[in-house]
């Protein structure tokens, strides 16, 4: 009988938490919504995934339009855009929107798994370092403070001297283990001032282990704001992704937006095809652009203080 007391004493405040957190998601869902910022990232995120999708369709009606093996054979130059080739073609003859519509597939793979993985590390890290304390916490934020000072994309080129070009999956572990240092910082932060709330201390005093205090009470707590700085670390991903294909240490077996532009200018187009140059790197523009507007609308959400007065 003491035990189901118990049990029903910690169910009652996580209902009602499960609760808040519902009304909470909702409400900042409609505000998000009525941001113009937000839906213009929405919006842009959408056309990128569209173009994601149709990736797969042009080999399946031509094996001529393979990103990487498909080659026209009536041309042997770069050309320009035509009714064959919407956007033209490169030196070798492959068609130049199927690279574009595939780098969009890679682009959200890369920068979505990194930022993902980098999140996850953060997160975690972020959790025990706040609730612990102490001895864990002091190792957890200096050994993340080692980590934030290295210069990632320097060691990532000196990795890539070492050991050649990169697998595409290398290149998101790589970029992933550099960029959650700045989120477990801030998870750490939200940590410390959840462990002293009400709802924490009536869950210790049912008998919630330290494990369930974690992941069923703090963790719900700190996701909007793993899920903000998720979208500012796809970003950064998908850039660093792009530059290390530019300078040559990108996988050469995938085609994305940088080993487009790394292409266009190793075989000197640079100047003289602005129909392969401007394509990928517009792209990356506006892919980021996307992420960032809607991690502005998000922080917006997030922090009252943000948000503009009605009416100005």
């Amino acid at each position: 009988m003491a035990e189901h007391g118990q049990s029903r004493i910690e169910q009652s405040p996580a209902k009602a938490q499960r609760s808040y957190n519902f009304q909470r998601f909702a409400d900042g869902w409609a505000l998000f919504c009525e941001n113009p910022v937000g839906r213009l990232g929405l919006f842009l995120l959408f056309c990128f995934g569209a173009m994601a999708v149709l990736s797969y369709i042009p080999p399946m009606l031509d094996p001529m339009y393979h990103p990487m093996t498909g080659v026209d054979p009536a041309i042997s130059s770069s050309t320009g855009p035509s009714a064959r080739h919407w956007l033209g073609t490169d030196n070798l003859g492959r068609d130049l929107l199927s690279q574009l519509l595939t780098g969009a597939r890679i682009a959200f793979m890369v920068g979505v798994s990194a930022a993902f993985i980098s999140i996850v590390f953060g997160t975690l890290i972020g959790m025990i370092a706040g609730y612990a304390g102490r001895i864990t916490d002091a190792v957890l934020m200096r050994f993340a403070d080692m980590i934030m000072v290295m210069p990632s994309l320097l060691v990532v080129l000196l990795l890539a001297s070492l050991f050649g070009q990169l697998n595409i999956w290398i290149i998101v572990l790589l970029i992933s283990l550099f960029r959650w240092p700045g989120v477990s910082r801030i998870i750490r932060a939200q940590t410390l001032s959840l462990k002293q709330r009400p709802f924490i201390d009536m869950a210790r005093v049912a008998g919630a282990s330290h494990l369930r205090v974690i992941f069923r009470h703090i963790l719900p707590n700190v996701l909007p704001m793993a899920f903000l700085y998720m979208t500012f670390r796809v970003t950064s991903a998908i850039i660093v992704e792009a530059a290390l294909a530019f300078l040559g240490f990108g996988d050469p077996n995938t085609v994305s937006w940088g080993m487009m532009l790394q292409w266009v200018w190793k075989t000197g187009h640079m100047f003289q095809a602005p129909y392969w140059l401007l394509p990928p790197g517009i792209c990356i523009s506006l892919i980021t652009l996307s992420f960032y507007l809607i991690g502005r609308a998000m922080e917006e959400v997030l922090d009252p203080r943000l948000r503009r007065e009605e009416g100005l």
